[in-house]
């Protein structure tokens, strides 16, 4: 179902385990801060991602008991292709990506920093694809460490 893609692009510090954000804006700012550490990002890109899930939600409601939320930004704030992964300690609301007027609560969030437009829509379909099976998604929510996050999504990648 999903690629090694989703695996080879997740950047080794940006793995956030039962993160205790108070809003989506902590949860955004928390993992693009691990993505310009590692250098993937410009300093612009936290800032542009708060502002562009502001204007253009990205929270999906899924089958099954937890939900997620895909923000990213514009190409401009990126340096090299990177995800950033974090499973929440509690559901923090984010705006349906569907109908922006309703709030869906979130424990799996995927930053993304795509250099190009292209590679944009492709790995949000990946990443769509990953979000399809209910148990995969307990599974990473589940997890205790980043070693569990990373196995969980190689059993995907071998499919």
């Amino acid at each position: 179902m999903a690629s090694t893609r989703i695996l080879d692009l997740l950047a080794p510090t940006a793995v956030c385990v039962h993160l205790d954000a108070a809003d989506w804006r902590a949860v955004i700012t928390a993992l693009g801060q691990r993505l310009h550490a590692a250098g993937c990002v410009r300093a612009t890109f936290v800032q542009a991602a708060l502002d562009r899930e502001a204007q253009l939600p990205t929270g999906l409601p899924l089958d099954g008991q937890f939900n997620a939320a895909i923000p990213h930004t514009d190409i401009e704030h990126v340096i090299t292709p990177a995800l950033a992964l974090a499973t929440l300690a509690r559901p923090v609301e984010f705006r349906n990506m569907i109908d922006p007027d309703e709030a869906v609560p979130v424990q799996l969030v995927i930053l993304m920093a795509m250099e190009e437009a292209k590679s944009q829509v492709e790995m949000l379909q990946e990443i769509a694809g990953v979000l399809q099976d209910p148990d995969l998604i307990a599974q990473l929510v589940a997890a205790g460490d980043e070693v569990a996050i990373r196995r969980v999504l190689e059993g995907v990648a071998a499919v």
